[in-house]
This record gives structure tokens, sequence and C-alpha cells, in this order.
């Protein structure tokens, strides 16, 4: 006798944390990952209503936990910040991630990358970034009507929804946030962040100097008698 076991309901669906696959393959991709996923943080540190995310698997349709993908980086306009083990499209007001980076390495084969490609453009992303480091070569794709279009040039490239600009110097990817201040990883937050901490120093310190040499001035001249508020 065969014993049947019972179809899952949408009540008790299960949506995997994870597909035990890494998060990368190497440390420039896990950098560029890194660098990409918190600037985005950054640049929306203020707005509530954007959900930024890394390697987070993504089940676009509504009780099913077998189609999912796992972005590198994704970005979501109008839904909070938190956190979560998956995001799962359907308790999110069916809002997709708008906008999607993927970061190759070795292991990448070119029927994978297309099964992604095919993936975000029939799931509803509109914007789709895909670098390669080791070429290096950037692509990018704009929804235009039902489809993922590719972006001719991608070199001074500005992304609609996040208003970032992509640069290829000396054929490494630079990305510049709307200000025009480029991208930086954690080293570079903190060097620049002790610069900030140091000229602030120097400035209190200029200032405390400027303080006292008023205070000298103002008691020599009244041991003159001369008043210095009157001057």
């Amino acid at each position: 006798m065969v014993t049947q076991l019972p179809l899952a309901s949408p009540d008790n669906i299960i949506y995997p944390s994870s597909d035990g696959q890494p998060m990368a393959d190497n440390t420039k991709q896990f950098e560029l990952i890194v660098l990409i996923k918190k600037n985005c943080d950054l640049l929306f540190a203020n707005n509530p209503d954007v959900f930024v995310a890394g390697d987070l698997l993504w089940y676009p349709v509504k009780d099913n936990n077998v189609i999912r993908r796992a972005p590198d980086v994704m970005v979501v306009f109008g839904r909070p910040k938190g956190d979560r083990g998956a995001y799962i499209q359907s308790q999110e007001n069916n809002i997709p991630p708008q906008v999607v980076f993927e970061i190759l390495s070795p292991s990448n084969t070119h029927r994978e990358m297309i099964a992604k490609y095919k993936f975000y453009e029939r799931y509803g992303v509109e914007e789709y970034y895909l670098y390669d480091p080791n070429t290096p070569e950037l692509t990018g794709w704009l929804r235009a009507n039902d489809e993922l279009r590719e972006i001719e040039q991608m070199a001074g490239w500005v992304s609609p929804r996040l208003g970032i600009r992509f640069e290829l110097p000396n054929n490494e990817l630079q990305i510049f946030r709307p200000d025009g201040q480029p991208f930086l990883n954690f080293v570079e937050l903190d060097q620049l962040k002790e610069q900030e901490r140091q000229r602030a120093e120097q400035e209190r310190q200029r200032a405390e100097k400027a303080e006292a040499e008023l205070a000298a001035l103002r008691t020599l001249l009244q041991e003159k008698g001369i008043n210095p508020e009157q001057l």
C-alpha cells in the first residue's frame, strides 16, 4: 500500500530562506555585492519605504515556494525596511523588486544568466544590472512595456529609480550617488569619517584660540582703562 502525502495548502506553505548556494564565490564578487548593498542602504537611509536586501530569496508567485531567485542585491520601493527571511511578494502588497544587481562569478553559466534575465523580465523588474568583474563588462536592461531592453551605453548611465551614475574608468566599475559622491567601501567610509573628525577638531581648536586671543585683548584694554564694549 502506498501512502500519499497531503499536498501543502496555502496556509502551511514553507518558504525556505536559503537555497544552499553561497552568496559569493570569491572576494572580488563579495566586496562588490557588499559595496552596492550598503551604499544603497545609505542612499535611502532616511526613506522608511525603501527596502534593500542582498542575497535574499524572492518568491514572486503566491502560494508557490518553487519559483524563486536570490538577486545579489535588490531594491524595493514602496515596502518598509526591516528583517525578512525571504521576500514573499504576495505578503508585500504584491510589489516586486524594481531594481536588481547581479555580480558574475566564474561559476555562473551562460544558461544560468539567461534564466535569471528571463525571470527578472517575467516578474516585473524595472532595472537589471549585470557586472562581470573579470571582463570587466557592465550590462544593463530597462523595462519598456513588458520587456527588459538592453541599455546601449552604460558608461555615464543614470538609473531612473536610484539616481546613481555608472562609470567604467580604467575598466573598473565606479558608481556615483546623485550628489556626485562615489560609492565607498567600509574602509574608505571610516577614513572619510576620521578626516571629518580631524577637521572638526581643528576647527574647534581654532575657535578656542580665537576666543582666548579675544579675551586677552579685552583684558589688556581694560587694564588701560578702555571699555572694549564701547569701541
